[in-house]
């Protein structure tokens, strides 16, 4: 047995001391099983001592529940005998006043329709009575339209009901109400027309105001504005026949052909339509709805279309238009032509416009009348063409707004309503105005652009002798450049005023096109054939007066992009323009209110000024680096070649000394001014080239030439300095050339301290040749051990090879 089992059997005892005692075996055990049963007859014995003890609180609590549940009882009863004899009948009764309640509100409900029948039918018949009253003896038209107009505000189920078909008719009346009534609106219909054409026919505005207003009332609103719409038509008509008959009665046809006539008469018949519109359109809204307008304007449109048809036929007839359309589009374009074919280098050149070889033996300079084209008329065509188009802008504004609908807000895009777009005018327009437009404006900018280089002179008194003055004004460009920039913002400005999308969507990359084949395409040609600096001998230097053409050129072109950026920036963000938005003159938003339209322009203008200055500045580049080639570079070669004639980096220390005070006392110097004597001499070199450049560039130019010259000399510096590895100097050398070089990248910088920065390979390598060695290895322990080293150009083995510079 397990030692430990005499301990559980104990365990168990003491759990329960019954089963302790069946299963001792021992005394000991049997002991500890009499004395819990003992303990545990203890506690049974406190425990029921303690409830007999409180018993009488439970017994009073279930007392008191016999006395509740035997009144209750008697409640129950007494409530049952309350339901079933007074309850009962209270019920019956409430049930049938309910549904009693229910039947009156029913007949309640169907004598007032009852009651409201009769009402309408009672209307009905004192309408028709009344109708029939006011249309016989007193001719009363107001009172019968009025008494219609009640009778229409009766259900149409009750007018044609049997009950009014048998109460309404009456001795005088005896047909049923709904023939009674359509009878009286089809004679007073016909009878208002007639009165209303021949008030019209009178110019009684008086009474065609009051036939008007009596239509909506007899429920012929269609009929009273189609004949609405028939009266101011006959005055629209009207009055632009006898501005035609005046315009022939004043100066016949010669009088129609001068001036701006029929641009007038446009715009006096857009005028007449507004002041109808603007006018009439409270008295239409007002007696016949919101939004009914839009008929009358139909209307008015149709009448539009047959006389602004009649003035744009009049006026392409009387100015000959078709036949100026086939006029400009055939035009040679000569002096264009020729600037583009070869020519015979003995000419010398693009022609001027008075050579002989524009005009085959002619020197006439008005070579556009010569070949059948007069620019003025044409001119003055556009401007006429521009002011009908502007005009109609205007009158399309105006009815798009008064068109649009009743509930959109007052800042919503505009959007141009069908009645324009499909008017037959709105055709004639595109057809007659915006498509001869685009054909002259691309001819008369194109012209003009020839004629500005027939007529082109450069500036006058140009020199590259700087103790000479120069005569004219910088910048100094070709007078071309300001008349066809000139031309570019008329045309625009003429253009973006007609607020017509299709002409701007021609004009403008017209223009654009037309600056780059022509206009840079024709500075192109000069600086090739004309004014390319090459010398006539080999070996020599390109003529004063060829490089100064050249550079005429080159700034012709800079000036061209900056005219240009001003004349765009100053369409799409006119002066006087606030942060608001608003702007003392007219906006793109405001010539182009419809949807998208003004951002479509802006894209046009952004697109022109990017296309034609990619275009220049890429010609413009070329150029530049044409005269650092051509002119500069070549006198940069004998320039160095002085700077560095008596410079010798290669002497001992006191050789050098000793060379150095020599020299110094040979041409009476201080041993200071032989020192910066390479500096002295590169600087009076550089000025000589550069001042009589930079006096005729423009500041722009003059900084790009200024960069290829810097990266050529920096390029050349470098491979000078790289010549001397190898300890090839001395560290006097060394210094001394640190020192030198540092005077001409000054004289290079000076005025513009951006261009050091292109030598900076050449200021580092020779750094590093005059670093002391506890310098140089300071520096490389800082820069492999920390980021914060200094920021090289060169790479690790161009230090090394720089070190090697300066011989031990």
């Amino acid at each position: 047995m397990s030692p430990n089992a005499p301990q559980k059997q104990t365990n168990d005892a003491a759990a329960d001391p019954a089963t302790a005692l069946r299963t001792a075996t021992t005394p000991a055990e049997i002991r500890a099983a009499l004395t819990a049963l003992h303990a545990r007859e203890t506690a049974l014995t406190t425990r029921l001592t303690t409830l007999l003890t409180t018993q009488h609180d439970p017994s009073r609590a279930l007392a008191r529940l016999d006395n509740l549940r035997a009144q209750l009882g008697a409640q129950v009863v007494a409530a049952r005998a309350v339901g079933h004899t007074m309850l009962s009948g209270a019920a019956d009764t409430a049930a049938g006043l309910s549904g009693r309640v229910r039947a009156l509100d029913l007949e309640q409900g169907r004598v007032g329709d009852t009651l409201r029948v009769v009402e309408q039918v009672a209307e009905l018949r004192a309408c028709v009575a009344g109708v029939a009253g006011s249309m016989g003896a007193p001719q009363d038209w107001e009172a019968a339209a009025g008494y219609i107009a009640r009778a229409a505000r009766v259900p149409d189920a009750i007018v044609r009901g049997g009950f009014a078909a048998a109460v309404v008719p009456s001795v005088e009346v005896p047909d049923a109400p709904w023939v009674t009534l359509e009878a009286a609106r089809e004679s007073l219909c016909g009878l208002f027309l007639r009165e209303f054409r021949k008030a019209a026919a009178e110019g009684d505005a008086g009474r065609v105001t009051r036939f008007f207003k009596l239509f909506p009332l007899i429920g012929r609103g269609d009929e009273g504005l189609d004949v609405y719409g028939q009266y101011v038509c006959q005055g629209v008509a009207g009055q632009a026949r006898q501005m035609l008959k005046e315009g022939a009665a004043a100066g016949g046809a010669q009088g129609r052909k001068d001036g701006m006539f029929f641009a007038n008469a446009l715009t006096k018949l857009f005028d007449h339509i507004a002041r109808i519109v603007e006018a009439h359109g409270g008295l239409v809204e007002r007696h016949y709805g919101t939004g009914k307008m839009v008929k009358v304007i139909e209307r008015l449109q149709m009448e539009a279309d047959v006389q602004g048809g009649i003035i744009l036929d009049s006026w392409s007839d009387e100015r000959t238009v078709d036949r100026r359309l086939t006029d400009v589009r055939s035009y040679p374009f000569s002096f264009l032509v020729q600037s583009f074919l070869p020519r015979d280098r003995g000419f010398g050149g693009t022609p001027r416009g008075n050579s002989p070889a524009v005009g085959a033996g002619t020197n006439g300079p008005r070579s556009s009348e010569d070949e059948g084209v007069n620019m003025q008329e044409v001119d003055g065509l556009l401007y006429e063409i521009a002011a009908m188009l502007e005009k109609w802008s205007v009158y399309s504004r105006f009815l798009a707004g008064k068109c649009r609908e009743p509930d959109s807000p007052d800042d919503a895009p505009l959007t141009m309503p069908d009645v324009l777009v499909k008017s037959n005018l709105s055709r004639k327009v595109s057809g007659k105005l915006v498509g001869p437009y685009n054909a002259l404006t691309t001819f008369f900018f194109r012209r003009s652009v020839e004629k500005a280089f027939q007529l082109d002179e450069p500036p006058a008194g140009l020199t590259l002798n700087m103790s000479r003055s120069i005569e004219s004004n910088s910048p100094f460009i070709t007078s071309a450049v300001d008349v066809v920039m000139y031309i570019v913002n008329t045309v625009i400005r003429r253009s973006i005023d007609t607020s017509q999308g299709g002409v701007i969507h021609s004009v403008i990359p017209t223009i654009a096109s037309l600056l780059g084949s022509d206009f840079v395409g024709m500075i192109q040609r000069k600086m090739r054939d004309e004014s390319y600096p090459k010398a006539t001998v080999q070996g020599n230097l390109p003529s004063e007066h060829i490089v100064i053409s050249f550079i005429v050129l080159i700034n012709s072109l800079d000036m061209s992009n900056e005219y240009l950026g001003r004349i765009v920036s100053n369409f799409l963000h006119p002066p006087g323009q606030h942060a608001n938005g608003t702007s003392d003159g007219k906006t793109l938003k405001d010539a182009f209110p419809f949807k998208n339209e003004a951002a479509e322009v802006a894209a046009r203008l952004s697109n022109l000024n990017a296309s034609v200055s990619a275009k220049t500045n890429e010609l413009l580049a070329e150029g530049i680096k044409v005269l650092f080639s051509q002119v500069i570079k070549p006198r940069l070669r004998p320039i160095l070649t002085d700077t560095f004639r008596d410079a010798d980096y290669t002497l001992a220390d006191e050789d050098e000394l000793a060379e150095l005070a020599e020299l110094a006392a040979q041409r009476g110097q201080s041993e200071d001014d032989v020192l910066e004597h390479v500096a002295r001499v590169f600087a009076h070199g550089w000025d000589a080239l550069m001042r009589p450049v930079a006096r005729l560039l423009t500041p722009r130019t003059h900084a790009t030439l200024l960069d290829l010259a810097a990266d050529y000399l920096a390029r050349v510096l470098e491979k000078r300095v790289w010549s001397y590895a190898g300890g090839r100097t001395s560290p006097y050398g060394a210094i001394r050339m640190e020192r030198d070089f540092g005077g001409i990248v000054a004289a290079i910088s000076r005025g513009n301290y951006a261009v050091r920065e292109v030598f900076g390979r050449t200021a580092q390598i020779l750094m590093v040749a005059n670093m002391e060695d506890e310098e140089w290895e300071e520096l490389a322990g800082e820069e492999a051990g920390t980021e914060a080293g200094m920021e090289w150009v060169l790479s690790e083995e161009e230090r090394r090879r720089a070190r090697s510079i300066v011989r031990a």
